[in-house]
């Protein structure tokens, strides 16, 4: 623990809305450098303005925070919508996004003109994947829900995803039979990257696969050009870890080059800056527990303890840093050292 600060860090998911300067601050002195990704989630502030946010914060913090651009689906079979994407990725480009993010709603909410639910391999948006591949974009994909949303609550693994799905009911698919299942989504996701096997993506929330290592392994496997962040689901893992210590270690390890740390921190509406540093700063620390102590712990999602993963320095270093610097080349205009003060050092 006491190398936390210490150690340069990439959160490589967040959601940052506004200037938050505390927030910054706080990232600074932990050690971390921030992917701000934008979404086309309705809890979000709507596109054009979590884009002017992450372009705001980029410019100002150039060696800190980069950005990743989001796409609106509604409408789009129509040519219009085909021309405004174009502008939007081109312009999106020249302002310095690192990747294109795909949300949930490719579905779990978008119909066609016809009702039908409309999939991340939907042969009208070849297109544009066509295009993401041949431009080297790096996709970044959110497909399906994890498996506690095809639960009943009280049969969910986590208290965080029972109070999320809870209070998100839309997302809740036990109750929404109307939806694809998740094997239809995610076999729609596995035939999208078959189709395009140089397509750089990153499978955000460990691809929706947080209920098993060992499915999560197969897909790596199979797909040589992907990679997943561990974005909210630290607890998924934790919970893995309550019975099966050395295999959710034994995964880590063999694939130390595919994992990025991230956390998928937001913005509240009506949140205040300090709240959010806070929230970051423990977050970060427990997270970095788990991660590298050999310690005994307890986390309020589950209901036993569990023993932090002792994963190797050089492990810690891809995991926190190298691997997001691999996967976005161009992000970040230069890596630098902090003190506690959360001022910037002399550069690395």
């Amino acid at each position: 623990m006491a190398d936390f600060a210490r150690v340069p860090k990439i959160d490589a998911h967040v959601h940052l809305h506004g200037t938050l300067p505390q927030c910054l601050a706080t990232a600074r002195r932990d050690g971390f450098r921030l992917l701000t990704i934008n979404a086309e989630a309705p809890d979000f502030p709507g596109l054009d303005e979590q884009q002017r946010d992450a372009v705001a914060l980029a410019q100002a913090h150039p060696e800190q925070v980069a950005w990743v651009v989001s796409l609106p689906f509604e409408g789009f079979e129509s040519t219009t919508w085909w021309l405004a994407t174009e502008a939007r990725l081109q312009r999106a480009r020249a302002l310095g996004a690192q990747g294109v993010k795909v949300w949930k709603n490719l579905g779990l909410s978008l119909r066609d003109s016809q009702g039908r639910a409309v999939l991340i391999d939907d042969e009208r948006l070849r297109p544009l994947f066509d295009l993401l591949d041949q431009d080297g974009w790096v996709l970044l994909g959110h497909q399906a829900e994890p498996r506690n949303a095809w639960l009943p609550l009280a049969q969910m693994t986590t208290r965080g995803d029972r109070e999320y799905f809870a209070t998100h009911p839309q997302y809740h698919l036990a109750q929404h039979p109307e939806w694809p299942d998740q094997a239809r989504q995610l076999a729609a996701r596995d035939h999208l990257l078959r189709r395009h096997p140089r397509l750089r993506y990153v499978g955000v929330h460990l691809a929706s696969l947080e209920w098993s290592v060992a499915r999560l392994a197969e897909f790596l496997d199979r797909f040589p050009q992907a990679t997943v962040d561990l974005a909210a689901r630290m607890s998924h893992l934790q919970h893995q870890a309550i019975d099966h210590h050395d295999e959710v270690r034994a995964f880590m390890l063999r694939y130390q080059d595919r994992l990025l740390y991230g956390t998928d921190l937001s913005v509240a509406e009506g949140q205040r800056d300090a709240e959010v540093a806070a929230e970051a700063h423990a977050t970060w620390r427990a997270d970095w527990r788990f991660l590298v102590t050999r310690e005994w712990q307890r986390h309020a999602d589950l209901p036993a303890r569990f023993r932090g993963l002792d994963l190797p320095a050089t492990v810690i270093d891809k995991l926190y840093r190298r691997n997001a610097e691999r996967v976005f080349p161009a992000a970040w205009s230069r890596a630098w050292r902090y003190d506690r003060s959360g001022e910037e050092t002399t550069p690395r």
